[in-house]
Formats: C-alpha cells, structure tokens, sequence
C-alpha cells in the first residue's frame, strides 16, 4: 500500500497525547476478557499461601463464594477451577476424579448455589487424582494409555457437569477425547456445557508452581512429552486444533501464554474462533521476581502482557493477575 513519507506524515502526531493515543488504540483490555484460575483445598475457612506463587493462595470450599462474588464485582465473567486432591485419594486408577462429592463438585456447587451468574470451568485430567502425577491411567512401563483414559475422562467430565459446571477444559492432550466428551454431554442431557479445550498444550518448563498449587510436584514419574506437545512445533498445534473443533470443541487454548504468541496468532488467523491463552504460572512467578527485584513496575508488566495476548489475537486470557488486571482497567 501506498502513503505519505515524512514530512508529510508524521507518525508521532498520533501519539502526541493520551486522548489521541486512546482514540488510535487498535487493541483494548476489558474485565471480560480474563478468567481467573483458583486453586481449592479442604478443610472450612482455609487460605493457604503457595510459596512459588506469591500473592496466590488455595481457598476451601467455604470460602469459594466470595471469591466468585470479588469477580462478579470487579466484572470477570469466569473462574477456572483446580483441586488439590489430599494425598489419600490419590491412587493409580484416579477413582477419585470420579466422586461426585470430590473436591472441584462441591466447588462448583458452593458457588453456583451463591453467585450463579459467575461462570465456572473445570478441569478435565487425571493429574490432580492419580498417585504418579500423570494425566492419565498407566500401564506396568509406565506409558499413559490413550483409549482408557478417554473412558475416565468422559465420566469426569460429566460429573463435573452434573454438579453444575458451565465449561468443561479437558487438559489431558489425550487423542479423542474431546469427541468423546462431547457425545457423553449430549447423551447425558447436557447440551449447554461447553467445552474448550486445551488444544495446544505443550510440554513446558513453565509449570512447576501449578504442580506446587496441585500437589502433584514430586509425584510426576518421568515426564509428558509422550502426550503434551514438542515446544519446537508449531504447524503440529493447528492440526491438533482443528481436530478438537471437528468434535466438537466451542473454543480452544494455547498453553503456556506468552512464550507461544506466535502459536496463539496462528491459531486466530487460521480458524477465526474463540481462542484463549493460559498466562500459566511460571509466566505469573516471572512477573512477581521481577517486580520483587525492583526489575519492572508490577501494574505495568501485567497489563503489558496482557495486551500481548489481545494484539496476538486471544479471545482472553487466564491469568492469577485477573483481579489485579480488573482494578487497573476497570
């Protein structure tokens, strides 16, 4: 395209001052863009501080109903929710994941019984129910098995939605397995629960205080490259999100966030649907070291990052910053 060269056209002018730069803003932030991931415990009137995730606790149940009410109030129209399972009903077959009175159900349902007009999305692995830290059943070597966990994981989901869940979030990166959630949805009279999926997952470094926030650090035997996907590839992310939107998926994820823009730009560009970016905790610990070490200004850095996700074309974003993001731009 052709257009003017300088002096005629000073780029300049169109940030000369805060009102300019406001009205040529091409991306925006809004509230209704985060979702706000938190971390659920046992007991009654429970906060209990991650260590690698300062300024981010896990909350019992009791006290999930405020926290549903903060968001409402500060306009964040979702929360993502994630059980850290006690030790004791973790076991090789992750029967627990199947209990319709486990910790995320009655999460979900403290909250959809006080401030239903919050959305509520669970999560959909095995890794916070099994005694090995994998997000799936294993066999006697030690290989995740793809067809059986998809079985587990249809039931869980559809615990999970019975008890009152809006979006299920399978993380798992089993084949199949959004497919056949979808259908066990619809065969169990829930049409209405979406699913997005974690289409793009990949085998990140990034992880390990979400792995903390779980309890599942140390439990992990080996790793989940034989599932999660190789950070080198990124035509491999389209193919495994058109496959999740062949069955059935109403919106898909880019995890880790801003390592992986390129991923999430793609995605937008080639499928044109909901896409969100999961700004995961190493990403989050990274923003609080550097503001702790006097690096960078906090408010700054988050809604910088932020809007990285938005130019790179995400829908929203999932993010521990999401309230303190909702009072900056609120």
């Amino acid at each position: 395209m052709s257009q003017a060269s300088f002096p005629a056209m000073r780029m300049r002018r169109g940030r000369s001052a805060p009102w300019i730069r406001d009205m040529l803003a091409e991306h925006r932030l809004h509230p209704s863009d985060l979702i706000w991931p938190l971390f659920i415990c046992e007991g009654e009137g429970q906060e209990e501080p991650i260590a690698t995730l300062p300024g981010v606790s896990r909350w019992s149940v009791d006290r999930l109903a405020d926290k549903a009410r903060e968001a409402r109030d500060l306009g964040i129209p979702c929360i993502a929710l994630f059980p850290n399972t006690p030790a004791d009903l973790r076991s090789e077959d992750a029967r627990e994941a199947l209990n319709p009175d486990n910790l995320i159900c009655r999460a979900i349902r403290a909250i959809k019984d006080k401030v239903p007009e919050v959305g509520v999305m669970t999560d959909v692995a095995l890794d916070p129910y099994t005694a090995h830290g994998h997000d799936g059943l294993t066999d006697e070597r030690g290989n995740v098995m793809n067809d059986r966990t998809v079985a587990v994981l249809v039931q869980q989901a559809m615990v999970q939605a019975k008890a009152g869940a809006d979006i299920v979030a399978p993380s798992d990166m089993m084949d199949g397995r959004i497919g056949a959630i979808r259908q066990g949805l619809e065969t169990a009279d829930c049409p209405d629960v979406a699913i997005m999926a974690y289409a793009a997952k990949y085998a990140s470094a990034f992880y390990g205080p979400f792995r903390d926030a779980v309890g599942s650090r140390g439990l992990l035997k080996g790793d989940k490259r034989g599932y999660q996907m190789d950070p080198a590839n990124g035509a491999e992310a389209l193919r495994e999100v058109a496959l999740d939107l062949a069955e059935g998926a109403d919106m898909v994820m880019v995890k880790p966030g801003l390592p992986y823009l390129d991923v999430v730009a793609r995605v937008k560009d080639a499928f044109g649907v909901p896409t969100f970016a999961y700004q995961v905790s190493g990403e989050y610990a990274m923003i609080e070291a550097a503001a702790a070490a006097g690096a960078g200004e906090r408010d700054a850095l988050v809604l910088e990052t932020l809007m990285a996700f938005k130019r790179a074309g995400a829908t929203g974003v999932l993010t521990y910053h999401a309230p303190l993001a909702a009072r900056l731009i609120g």
